[in-house]
């Protein structure tokens, strides 16, 4: 455990305190037990070490734990728990829940994080992992103690407060169809928004953009890898072969985003006997966050349902896994959802591109015209490489500040 404390106190005093993302102020850090989940590269360690850094500041008892530690392999994250608290432990936080080494068949993670909650009713635990834990049939029940936390990637929004230290309000929905002119004029009284815009695109959504554009790809690169080959391997029985099949799958999605899916092709490509199969390995990439499945508003079993449309998760995963692929309409239509799918239900509607509550998004450029949606109610242009827009028409930006 001293090692484990060591590290802990290294890590917590050297993490970025100079920016805090936005959900740092949303969680209500006074809950005894609480999840913070989402996709890799978003900053969920850093939101937690920087906690962390708060409460040890104010003098509390503080340890951070990443459960991939060689530690965990031989040593239960209970025992662990139980003798912090006896030693005075008041706050615990615990990453990389999804990578803890079973000890027992049915003693993972959740059960021990149970059992710490009911056993030490002073201690408050904090417990973060990969988007992936929505595939992952825990044995213990924690929905009825926890509170839960989603976090995605930099919205333009967030984006433009790091860069340049221009904080705007987050906008609804409603608030952008009906006012999107004058929060536009507001917005662009502040920055030159097209370029800063056209930046994010291509490395604004993970906040590691700030170590340098060398690196970017990269890093996204080996987050994929990692998801692929050991993320979703630990919640899912599944072999070698399935995560390389992933790959080939994510591959042949990148390089055809967006990707309207002949199930019967994809079969083939993977080498597989059964469809049903291609749309498990969907599911697998959808849960976590590399891409964005857009449906029809149909009932029924949504996993088993053949998707309408596939899109990559962000625009930056386009940059990085076949930039010579890329087209600026694709990098439209993948900004548009990237930024509703966070707040709202997206379906994919008879007419346009996008149907969210009950407005229907036709997305174009500068010379986009509206006869595709002439005939429907509530239809809107979001239309690209415009400051303002006018009517029916939103500059497409615009859609980066509902969250």
């Amino acid at each position: 455990m001293e090692q484990l404390l060591e590290i802990s106190n290294r890590l917590i005093s050297s993490c970025n305190l100079n920016i805090k993302r936005k959900p740092y102020y949303t969680i209500n850090w006074l809950h005894k037990l609480i999840e913070i989940k989402g996709a890799r590269g978003v900053g969920k360690t850093t939101l937690m070490l920087q906690k962390a850094n708060e409460l040890k500041t104010n003098g509390e008892n503080v340890l951070y734990v990443s459960l991939d530690h060689f530690y965990f392999y031989r040593n239960e994250l209970l025992q662990l728990a139980d003798k912090f608290y006896k030693y005075g432990g008041k706050y615990l936080f615990i990453d990389e829940v999804h990578k803890y080494p079973k000890k027992e068949k049915r003693l993972d993670w959740s059960v021990e994080i149970k059992n710490m909650y009911d056993s030490y009713p002073e201690l408050q635990l904090v417990y973060s992992g990969s988007s992936i834990l929505q595939l992952y049939k825990g044995s213990g029940d924690l929905s009825r103690r926890k509170a839960a936390y989603h976090i995605k990637g930099l919205s333009l929004r967030e984006y433009l407060f790091f860069e340049k230290n221009i904080e705007i309000d987050r906008i609804t929905l409603d608030q952008l169809f009906n006012n999107h002119t004058n929060i536009a004029n507001n917005i662009i009284k502040e920055c030159r928004i097209l370029p800063i815009f056209e930046t994010y695109l291509k490395s604004g959504y993970y906040p590691f953009y700030m170590e340098g554009p060398d690196v970017y790809s990269d890093r996204i690169n080996e987050i994929i890898n990692v998801i692929l080959e050991t993320d979703i391997p630990s919640v899912s029985d599944i072999t070698f072969e399935t995560s390389l099949r992933l790959k080939i799958l994510l591959s042949l999605l990148a390089q055809s985003v967006p990707f309207t899916p002949n199930l019967k092709k994809l079969t083939e490509q993977l080498y597989l006997s059964d469809y049903r199969t291609v749309l498990k390995y969907l599911n697998y990439l959808n849960k976590a966050e590399l891409i964005n499945i857009l449906r029809t508003d149909r009932k029924g079993n949504q996993m088993m349902n053949k998707p309408d449309k596939i899109y990559l998760n962000n625009t930056n995963l386009s940059f990085a896994v076949a930039p010579e692929k890329t087209d600026i309409g694709t990098i439209r239509e993948t900004f548009l959802y990237s930024q509703l799918a966070p707040e709202y239900t997206v379906n994919y509607p008879k007419q346009g591109d996008f149907k969210v509550n009950d407005y229907i998004i036709e997305v174009g450029g500068p010379n986009k015209k509206k006869n595709q949606i002439s005939n429907e109610k509530n239809a809107f242009i979001a239309k690209d490489g415009i400051e303002t827009g006018y009517g029916n028409v939103i500059p497409l930006w615009l859609f980066g500040f509902l969250y």
